[in-house]
């Protein structure tokens, strides 16, 4: 159902909403779908958010600020996976309607405080202000109301992706303006030198560290890279909270796959 931008005159980030309540968000991973419809069959399947991903994707910055406007009246977020490390579209994505951005391979705390600084309005960032941006509804708002009220709608999210950066979770968890820690399964495994091997006991090690790095700051831990749904609401059930359920092509495949066996 469509919405309007709430009393404070900025859209609620329904995603943000639930995390705040401790309760688990499950997101589309859309690396091939461009048209508005993902917003309309992500939300008809029961997901949480789009995962729009321009690290492994063709999308482009203008597409995929066409899908996160079109999801702020559905309620259906866009978080934007940007393609690295000083993405210089942040500001354009999240001005243009995502409401929040995933950044890929963050290893140290002062990466961490860059990914909030792009991401947050002063005082918690130095993220640029532009008012007549979608998250308002396009109306013009004071700017010290308009930072005030939007902060707490857009999520900053840092990939977790190597033995340095799970041994630096607790400072980055530490990092204001910094709202989940998100591990990057397959990349970490490769790092750790046990490729594929998503519950070895290394990635396993790892996910508690990460676990109790957000606990002990009140950070929200997230997750991508596992497609086993069983080890996945395992996972859930020891905290992860942030997932990353599935993605536009593998939903393709598994039902082609078997709808072409089933008939042939």
């Amino acid at each position: 159902m469509a919405s309007e931008p709430g009393a404070a005159g900025v859209y609620v980030n329904p995603v943000a909403e639930r995390l705040r309540a401790g309760r688990p968000v499950l997101g589309l991973g859309i690396q091939q779908l461009r048209s508005f419809a993902a917003v309309g069959l992500a939300a008809r399947c029961g997901f949480d958010f789009l995962f729009v991903d321009l690290e492994h994707g063709p999308l482009t910055t203008a597409m995929a600020a066409d899908l996160a406007a079109a999801g702020l009246a559905a309620g259906m977020p866009s978080i934007v996976r940007v393609p690295g490390k000083g993405a210089p579209d942040i500001a354009r994505l999240l001005d243009g309607g995502a409401q929040g951005i995933v950044v890929p391979h963050v290893d140290t705390v002062d990466e961490a405080r860059a990914v909030a600084g792009a991401c947050k309005y002063p005082p918690l960032g130095r993220r640029s202000f532009f008012g007549l941006q979608p998250q308002f509804g396009y109306r013009r708002m004071p700017v010290h109301t308009a930072m005030a009220d939007a902060n707490p709608q857009i999520l900053s999210v840092v990939m977790l992706e190597s033995p340095e950066a799970i041994a630096q979770a607790p400072a980055i968890a530490a990092v204001p303006g910094v709202d989940i820690l998100m591990i990057g399964c397959n990349d970490l495994s490769m790092e750790l030198g046990v490729a594929g091997q998503i519950d070895h006991a290394d990635m396993r090690a790892a996910r508690a560290a990460v676990v109790a790095a957000c606990r002990a700051h009140g950070k929200v831990p997230g997750l991508g890279g596992i497609a086993d749904a069983t080890l996945l609401r395992a996972c859930m059930a020891d905290g992860f909270h942030f997932v990353l359920a599935s993605n536009d092509t593998d939903l393709v495949l598994d039902a082609g796959l078997a709808r072409v066996s089933a008939l042939r």
